[in-house]
């Protein structure tokens, strides 16, 4: 199916490139633009921000050793 005759998603935009996005494809426009997406997601290009907080200030990562004092 040529890609001027595929059906579009109504009101839809690519996230990656802002073409109209396709039905088969939904939210994207074609299955390159899927697979862009998909490699942003592995290689981490995409992340939530974390704002520091007090707790964040010591090591973040949990000892498995008991704390003995003496």
């Amino acid at each position: 199916m040529p890609a001027e005759d595929a059906p579009r998603a109504k009101g839809g935009r690519c996230p990656v490139c802002g073409a109209a996005s396709e039905v088969k494809t939904r939210p994207f426009c074609s299955p390159r633009c899927r697979d862009v997406d998909l490699h942003r997601w592995l290689s981490g290009s995409y992340a939530i921000p974390a704002a520091m907080g007090d707790d964040d200030e010591r090591d973040s990562a949990p000892s498995i050793l008991p704390d003995v004092e003496g």
